[in-house]
């Protein structure tokens, strides 16, 4: 129990010492994306900004989620709380899907707006540089968050990471729109606002699709079924296994198998058995949350 509470540390340590990096290189950035926008002129790189600056405070949602999910088991969650850490995912997917429609609606009124023969500014270049930064920025943290994400196996982490690279392809669609734009088609600036959204929109899909599952007690994949009861039928004195119960627990799983034994075993040797089945799994996966396993005479 002391060393899983040492890791579960060094687990947090590791999440808050990427999370703070990601909180200050995304202010800096959103500022720089801001006020590029606005002295270029350049509704893309307002619409970019807007979006980093939703990763700050998605950021600190992850932390909040993650911290929450640290607490020990009481008598209301006996089990524990990690899956604060899923809710702070599909918090995290809503913020993506909010940013994703006011900027959507913002491109299709600047649309509107040349389409009744208005004309919209022209981007400078302060703008096309400041696209051409973010996007070396954002993919680079993609990077350096998805790394520690699939380290400490963090859902919360992971999805912070793909609004990174959600925020690297806003960066791309603004610079197709600015620099599109400064050749002389100003259309095409808010048409990329639009396929920001789009591109946004997708990635909050992904992530709340993935911790809905968790929060729903989603099965583990048909591969790691089928490799548990290979593991399970390869401990002596197992016969069978009767059925086998996954559950996806944020980043962790939680196993209920039922094994056959020989009939004429004694019940001190089928509870032998049980915990053989146990350590072999518990050796083969270090996610294991809780492994019930059942006896029952062949």
């Amino acid at each position: 129990m002391e060393n899983m509470s040492m890791d579960a540390e060094e687990r947090s340590k590791k999440i808050n010492r990427v999370s703070i990096v990601t909180i200050i290189v995304n202010a800096v950035l959103s500022l720089i994306k801001l006020l590029a926008g606005i002295f270029a002129s350049s509704a893309a790189m307002i619409s970019d900004a807007v979006h980093s600056l939703s990763d700050v405070f998605s950021t600190f949602i992850v932390m909040i989620g993650i911290k929450l999910s640290k607490k020990k088991a009481d008598s209301d969650h006996n089990f524990g709380h990690e899956k604060m850490e899923s809710i702070a995912s599909l918090l995290l997917a809503a913020i993506l899907a909010a940013t994703a429609v006011l900027i959507g609606i913002s491109g299709f009124e600047s649309i509107g707006r040349v389409a009744a023969g208005e004309s919209i500014p022209i981007p400078g270049a302060l703008a096309l540089a400041a696209a051409v930064l973010s996007i070396v920025v954002k993919e680079w943290m993609y990077h350096y968050t998805r790394r520690t994400a699939k380290a400490v196996e963090s859902t919360a982490l992971m999805a912070d990471a793909w609004h990174h690279r959600s925020d690297a392809f806003s960066s791309i669609g603004s610079l197709i729109g600015v620099g599109g734009a400064m050749l002389g088609f100003p259309i095409l600036d808010p048409i990329a606002s639009i396929v920001i959204a789009l591109f946004i929109l997708k990635v909050a899909y992904s992530i709340s699709r993935e911790a809905t599952g968790q929060l729903t007690d989603r099965a583990a994949d048909p591969q790691t079924h089928d490799e548990i009861c290979r593991i399970v039928e390869s401990v002596d004195g197992v016969a069978h296994v009767d059925s086998l119960r996954t559950r996806v627990y944020v980043n962790q799983l939680c196993l209920d198998i039922r094994i056959s034994v020989p009939g004429q075993m004694t019940v001190e040797e089928g509870h032998a058995i049980s915990h053989n089945v146990e350590n072999a799994i518990y050796e083969k996966y270090h996610n294991i949350k809780s492994c019930i396993v059942h006896v029952n005479p062949d």
